[in-house]
């Protein structure tokens, strides 16, 4: 039995609109979900959307489909990939950075939106509030400005004799994600509060990391953060080769690169974030609005700490970081 907020109803003489679902069923169309990638996605990241899609009732193939585009970084692909979501009149667009969220809410008002981002959504212009986004979009920030800070916070206290601390940004560029330019204000901040002399090292392309790394050892930092951005994720083995080599104590983002041999890691669970987003996902599906919907904001944090690449570099890991870790690898 089809329930009665299924149907059209009519008070005071105006129609109300279907949820998207019911509408596409009565045209014989599954709904379509428009995902919007700037580059290669983490390879957890769809099952974990999946799994929210499911807790909402959707399986994709079953009663939604999805059509994904992977613009690789081409902000001309974004713009025309964007624009053929709203001519195909897609249900939902799923946009995986703050990038694309802006290509998304450019191309259109009226499709709903929900983004992954590690900005501000707030004063990316994305959304009004993050309780009460308003307009068409809404979905996750990884609080970018505030974990960039407590990344730093953490390598000082792990590396406490450093004077000088490098970072391996993608924000020298105007047309910087709104994540890497948040995680430079964090660094930055950070930095300022605890005394240390922060070097910005830039590399917007792969061939541009190892001269990055170069120029980070020439001026004598004595440890270096790496940031979440997909070139970075992507390059992991040069990353860690080239931090080896130097032996240069190296925190990165994601626990995967100190599984593989990186000193340590603090970032957040993609997982988690992907999972919430299908949920969204299918909640606007179903009818709800993303104005609706409070952006979510990331509350689980992990640190992993690799104890034979700390040993290998002649680093000793203090007791008290080891106790606070989530993954200590021995």
């Amino acid at each position: 039995m089809i329930g009665r907020r299924d149907f059209i109803t009519l008070f005071g003489g105006v129609a109300v609109a279907w949820p998207i679902a019911a509408r596409a069923q009565q045209t014989g169309k599954l709904p379509t979900i428009g995902w919007l990638n700037s580059a290669r996605i983490n390879e957890a990241s769809m099952p974990a959307f999946n799994r929210g899609l499911a807790d909402a009732g959707y399986v994709v193939g079953r009663n939604v489909n999805l059509e994904y585009r992977n613009t690789e970084n081409d902000s001309d692909r974004l713009r025309t990939f964007a624009a053929e979501f709203v001519r195909q009149q897609v249900s939902v667009i799923v946009a995986t950075t703050g990038t694309t969220a802006q290509a998304a809410k450019a191309a259109t008002q009226t499709i709903p939106i929900v983004f992954d981002m590690g900005g501000d959504p707030v004063e990316e212009g994305l959304v009004a509030t993050l309780n009460r986004p308003g307009g068409n979009a809404t979905g996750a920030a990884t609080l970018g400005v505030e974990i960039a800070a407590k990344r730093l916070e953490l390598l000082h206290e792990l590396v406490p004799n450093a004077e000088s601390i490098a970072a391996l940004v993608r924000s020298e560029r105007p047309d910087a994600s709104d994540f890497s330019r948040a995680q430079s204000k964090g660094y930055q901040s950070a930095a300022l509060a605890l005394g240390v002399r922060l070097q910005l090292v830039n590399a917007m392309t792969a061939s541009d990391i190892a001269g990055a790394f170069t120029n980070a050892v020439q001026q004598h930092a004595g440890a270096l953060l790496v940031g979440g951005e997909t070139l970075f994720v992507a390059q992991m083995p040069q990353i860690l080769s080239l931090a080896n080599r130097y032996a240069l104590p190296t925190m990165f983002f994601h626990s995967n690169a100190v599984a593989a041999g990186g000193l340590a890691s603090y970032g957040t669970d993609n997982s988690e974030t992907f999972r919430q987003m299908g949920v969204y996902t299918g909640r606007i599906l179903k009818g709800e609005k993303p104005s609706d919907l409070p952006v979510v904001q990331s509350t689980k944090f992990e640190l992993a700490i690799n104890l034979k690449t700390a040993k290998a570099i002649g680093l000793t890991v203090p007791p008290a970081l080891i106790a606070r870790a989530d993954e200590v690898i021995e």
